[in-house]
């Protein structure tokens, strides 16, 4: 490892889910008009290859308190009925800007712990969605779980309904490491789920796991390892931990002496990554394994690999809509994020008002950019020929320049490519190319670091 790299660009940068990043979307050029115009054009232009479904379930029992996604804490599982009933009622006013009916490619389960819900309200959710729809033959229902609040019955539930591929969150087996994130899950409890879902039909199990949290050690996640490879995966994402205690008021419960060093994060991926490789899974992307036969490693190699608000996915339909409490949605020449909490979401459902709350147009330049930064992100390389403007190639070869003197990548006449040296700078790479990035002030912290 170069250490003066990992000091030199542990900067906070964009995590590239999405290009504009959230934070620099144009908001207040943005109205739900403007956003449904857009998901028309591109439902009517693409409606033969269909759409696809997000849909965010929020409520959670307990905080983990490294988690940054858009949660609410709860044990009052009286939430469950009028979130389901919300939920559908958007979809209801979706179908009917629409007015066609759709073909359905997949369905995505996020949160939030979807598991939280009673497998009776996963059933009534789905089922009300899946009847006012054409379901796709190579449709593919995903679902994260939490395995200590999943129960054989949710499970049987999904797979009859069509859900093939399951996410359990683990992070770390370690029971210090589970202390301290506020996540207690006994090893057995993973098993149990992986089990039951394979006797059930599942073809597709992914865990997810986390490196950088507090009190973490090499030794940690050698046994997580492990234990994750006793139940042979067909995908492992592996995440590096995003410190934003601003952001995420639950990482407040420690500080920044309880995390890894920069160099320490890193050879902790790196460990990882020599552990996995052993065991016949290959690295896709940033924070992705998959063994040879897995879709993800599949889509790699045909040059199908996408990467969205969930991260590296085979699923790339051009309109997804996204369900529930701060979802997103994208139908690729626009974005649109509904309400945060639950409380605002219903809040405006119940005034029979579709609950966006912003947005953000993509001009030809944005989905020019963002063709760029999903080639770097997915296979580390891109092509600057299609940048018809010479004063914004030169801008960006400038601001390359630097890295390529660090030997992060190479520079062949307008054919950018990322050397092993630069994967780890991917985001700093990519963030080259954003001009919102660079003309936001350096003191605002809205990022994590990107080591």
């Amino acid at each position: 490892m170069r250490q003066d790299l990992f000091q030199k660009y542990d900067k906070p940068v964009p995590r590239y889910t999405s290009f504009p990043a959230v934070p620099h979307w144009d908001v207040a050029n943005f109205t739900a008009q403007s956003w449904l115009q857009h998901l028309k054009k591109s439902f009517s232009k693409y409606s033969e290859e269909g759409i696809s479904l997000y849909i965010h379930l929020p409520y959670c029992e307990r905080l983990c308190t490294y988690c940054g996604c858009n949660k609410h804490i709860t044990t009052n599982h009286a939430v469950e009925d009028p979130y389901i009933d919300a939920v559908l009622h958007e979809w209801k006013m979706y179908l009917e800007v629409l007015e066609s009916k759709p073909l359905l490619r997949g369905i995505h389960l996020g949160g939030g712990t979807p598991t939280f819900f009673s497998a009776k309200n996963l059933e009534r959710l789905l089922s009300g969605i899946l009847s006012t729809a054409y379901v796709s033959a190579d449709f593919e229902g995903s679902v994260e779980v939490h395995p200590t609040v999943t129960s054989f019955e949710q499970l049987a539930v999904l797979h009859n309904l069509g859900f093939s591929r399951l996410s359990a969150g683990v992070q770390d087996t370690d029971p210090v490491v589970q202390f301290i994130i506020n996540r207690v899950q006994p090893n057995e409890e993973t098993i149990r789920v992986v089990t039951d879902a394979r006797n059930i039909g599942f073809q597709q199990i992914n865990i997810d796991l986390v490196y950088g949290l507090p009190l973490q050690t090499f030794q940690s996640i050698q046994n997580t390892l492990k234990h994750v490879l006793e139940l042979s995966p067909d995908r492992i994402a592996y995440y590096g931990y995003a410190h934003v205690p601003w952001k995420s008021k639950g990482q407040r419960r420690y500080s920044e002496t309880d995390l890894p060093s920069v160099e320490t994060k890193r050879a902790m991926y790196l460990m990882a990554n020599e552990i996995l490789t052993k065991n016949d899974y290959h690295a896709i992307g940033m924070d992705h394994f998959a063994k040879p036969d897995d879709p993800l490693f599949l889509a790699r190699a045909e040059g199908r690999l996408h990467r969205n608000f969930m991260g590296y996915t085979t699923q790339n339909t051009p309109l997804m809509i996204g369900l529930g409490a701060s979802a997103i949605s994208d139908c690729e020449t626009a974005y649109s994020q509904n309400y945060k909490t639950p409380k605002e979401y219903l809040a405006i459902l119940s005034q029979k008002i579709l609950p966006v709350e912003k947005g953000h147009i993509l001009s030809q330049e944005d989905l020019q950019t963002k063709k760029h930064i999903l080639n770097l992100m997915c296979y580390y390389q891109t092509c600057t020929n299609t940048i018809e403007d010479k004063e914004q190639r030169n801008i960006i070869q400038n601001r390359l320049s630097e890295m390529v003197a660090d030997e992060l990548l190479v520079i062949d006449n307008q054919d950018i490519k990322i050397s092993p040296i630069g994967h780890p700078f991917v985001r700093n790479i990519a963030a080259c190319f954003d001009p919102y990035f660079n003309k936001q002030a350096n003191d605002t912290p809205t990022f994590s670091k990107s080591i």
